[in-house]
This record gives C-alpha cells, sequence and structure tokens, in this order.
C-alpha cells in the first residue's frame, strides 16, 4: 500500500494480526512496517533484499525518519551502499532495550505466549544494569558480566540459564525484527546443568503425614466455624453454612489430592473448567489453550479422584472453573494455604510442583512404562520424562543381565 505518510495516516494504521507495509510517496523506499502485534517501525530499502530499520514509530518522527531514509538511498546510489552498512555507522534512532521490550517485545509476547507475565517479571527484575543501553550497543561481554554476578549471588546455574533465555528471546526478536544486525547470544553457551537433577516425591511417610495434615486443616476449621456460629447465636447475629457434614471444607484438600494424582501442573489446575471432567469416561481433558506445551492431553481419574471431584463439584456449585476462587474466577495463588499446610506436615523442600514429580515416581515405580508416563505428564520429549527412570531400578537389572 502506498500512501503520503502523515501523523494522522500514522496515528490510525490498524492492528490487523497480520504485518503490512505503508510505503511512503513522498521518499521512494521509506515506508512503515506494522507487525501482528501493532509495532510500527520505520524501513528503508534501497535494493533488493537490502534493508534496514530506522526506529520505532513515535520514538523517531516522521521528519527524522525522512532525512534518514534519504542519507540511506543518497549514499546507496553514490557508494553501493549506504556508509550505515559499509562502514559500521550506527542510526541515532535505536530504541534502549527497556524501550523495545515494552513497546515492541512484550505486546508481541503477550499475543503469542502463555507465560507472559513470568518472563515479564524476569526481565523487568534481573537486566537493570542493561536496560538503558541502546539495544543495539549490548555486547556479549556485559551479558557475561551479568551472568557471573548471578552466579556469584548464589544463583544454581539451570536458574542462570533460565534468566538468559528470556533475553536471548527479546534480541532474536530483535534480529528478526531487523533493529539489530547480530544475537550478542549467538556465541554464548549455556552453563552446564545436571539434567537428571534430584526427583523430590514423598516417602510413604511423608504421604501420610501430608494427607493427615489435610485433615487436621479441616477439623481446625469445622471447630473455628462451630465456635464463630456459637458466639453469632449469643449475639442474635446470622450464622455461616456448618461445615460438619461437608466433605471439604474449602478448595486446598480436593486440589492437593487431584494434583497428587493426576500430575496437573498448578496452571492447568486452576484452568480447569467442570466442561473438561467427564465422570462418564473417568476423564480429565488438559486443553492445548491450558497446557504448557499448548497439547491436548486426556488424564485418567482414578477411584479417589473421581470420588473427590464428585464430591466437590455437589457441594461448590460451580458450573464454571473446578476451583474457583471467592469471586467466581479464576484462581492465581495458593501460596499461602499451602505453605501453612507443609509446615503443619513437617515437610521441607516439597513445592507444589514437586506433586507432579511424585505422580510420576510412582508411576515409574510401579512399572508404568516412561512413554505412558509422559503421555500423562503431557511432556513434549521424552527426555523430560527420563529423569525418572532410575526409579525403576528392576528395569534397569534386567536390562544388564542381558548381557
Amino acid at each position: 500500500m502506498k500512501e503520503k505518510l502523515t501523523g494522522k495516516i500514522l496515528s490510525s494504521l490498524e492492528v490487523t494480526g497480520k504485518e503490512y507495509e505503508v510505503h511512503d510517496t513522498i521518499v521512494i523506499g521509506l515506508y512503515v512496517r506494522v507487525t501482528a502485534a501493532g509495532a510500527k517501525s520505520y524501513i528503508v530499502r534501497w535494493g533488493r533484499a537490502k534493508k534496514k530499520a530506522l526506529g520505532r514509530v513515535g520514538m523517531l518522527t516522521l521528519d527524522q525518519a525522512r532525512q534518514e531514509a534519504t542519507q540511506y538511498l543518497y549514499e546507496a546510489r553514490k557508494h553501493g551502499e549506504p556508509l550505515a552498512i559499509t562502514q559500521g555507522r550506527k542510526g541515532t534512532s535505536l530504541p534502549s532495550l527497556r524501550e523495545f521490550i515494552d513497546d515492541t517485545y512484550m505486546p508481541w509476547y503477550k499475543t503469542h505466549h502463555k507465560g507472559h507475565a513470568k518472563t515479564s517479571h524476569t526481565l523487568d527484575n534481573n537486566f537493570d544494569t542493561i536496560m538503558a543501553q541502546r539495544i543495539d550497543a549490548i555486547t556479549s561481554r556485559d551479558l557475561v558480566q551479568l551472568r557471573t554476578t548471578w552466579t556469584q549471588d548464589g544463583n544454581k546455574p539451570s536458574t542462570v540459564n533460565r534468566k538468559m533465555g528470556s533475553i536471548s528471546g527479546v534480541f532474536s526478536r530483535a534480529v528478526e525484527w531487523e533493529y539489530i544486525t547480530t544475537h550478542p547470544m549467538a556465541k554464548l553457551k549455556q552453563l552446564k546443568v545436571d539434567s537428571m537433577g534430584v526427583v523430590r516425591y514423598l516417602s510413604d511417610d511423608e504421604d501420610k503425614r501430608l494427607r493427615a495434615a489435610l485433615d487436621a486443616r479441616q477439623d481446625e476449621m469445622r471447630l473455628e466455624r462451630e465456635t464463630a456460629n456459637k458466639r453469632r447465636a449469643e449475639r442474635a447475629q446470622e450464622q455461616k453454612p456448618s461445615l460438619l457434614d461437608l466433605p471439604f471444607t474449602d478448595h486446598l484438600k480436593p486440589m492437593v489430592i487431584v494434583s497428587l494424582k493426576t500430575g496437573m501442573r498448578r496452571g492447568e489446575l486452576f484452568d480447569l473448567k467442570w466442561s473438561s471432567v467427564n465422570f462418564d469416561t473417568k476423564t480429565i481433558t488438559v486443553t492445548g489453550d491450558t497446557a504448557k506445551t499448548s497439547e491436548t492431553r486426556h488424564i485418567q481419574m482414578n477411584t479417589e479422584v473421581f470420588t473427590v471431584l464428585k464430591d466437590w463439584k455437589k457441594q461448590s456449585r460451580s458450573d464454571h472453573y473446578v476451583f474457583p476462587n471467592q469471586e467466581g474466577g479464576r484462581f492465581e495463588d495458593v501460596k499461602s494455604a499451602w505453605l501453612n499446610l507443609l509446615k503443619r506436615a513437617g515437610l521441607v523442600d516439597f513445592w507444589w510442583h514437586a506433586m507432579r514429580h511424585d505422580f510420576a515416581s510412582r508411576l515409574v515405580m510401579k512399572g508404568v512404562p516412561l512413554n505412558t508416563v509422559r503421555s500423562l505428564l503431557g511432556h513434549s520429549d521424552i527426555k523430560m520424562t527420563l529423569r525418572y527412570a532410575h526409579l525403576a531400578p528392576e528395569t534397569m537389572a534386567a536390562a544388564v543381565e542381558l548381557i
């Protein structure tokens, strides 16, 4: 599309979900590219497959873009290539890393990735020393220094790699969208980590303690409700519903049991809707739009999960989320209740995600094939499931006896 670019036209360019270009009729070779996410950038093209991003609309004025584009085109005619290319001259209009993340990268990332809140938090809290730098000025050395600082501060190699992975995605898009020509992490190798790691699962005694703590918590909540209702009766106040005849006092016990016996991720559990629970086939469907891997999978309910969810559905009277918050919406956090439960049970180094490890570990120790475990967990790669292989020593022993 060709237009005489004006401020009014630039501000009215719509987000269509597809990338498109608007070419200026004043400076032939200058155009505005609008990405699928709505980011607008000035681009100059001086030959076939020869182009350069000049800067973001809003950070660079239209007059500045035309002046710089004119310079590029003049030098291309005179020298065959713009001096910015042959001599490495830097434009003055490139955004800082902070500006690129806020204005361009995160709007795109939020459109294409589910875990954008976590990534945004990582970027916002770990890269202060380089955020103000222009995006093309950040070097591999800057990133190595950051990584060294994290390591010296006690970050584990896996944590360091995860942080670096977040910023690597930023630079990958910057290269793809022609803000920079080279990726500063292209030659930076990840720190070595133990990919198998230590699998944390519950011993039989710990499992008993966790369940006892759940029951004790419920007993305590029932007693507190009865005591409070007695006080209300004495004051002629309206009483709250009794908890004595209910199977659950709140969401925590059914949540924990479903997590332990299905291996669902916490986010998948929070996203679970009753429409995905089939009591006839005894299956829970984790849909692709809520799964981490975007792949739909089906999990069979064992007797305990089936019974728990049947009872919980009758009690909760929710038609939408299986575990709704007090307003009926999606749960966002159970951290406080979970940590208090762990303290009551005397469990250490056992986080919510470890219930997923416990589920997988028990399956493997019962002789379930790793590929079946992989399917139940929703792993996209069998390598992720292999971390549990050592928990089936009988299989290993039988294998070495074959030679």
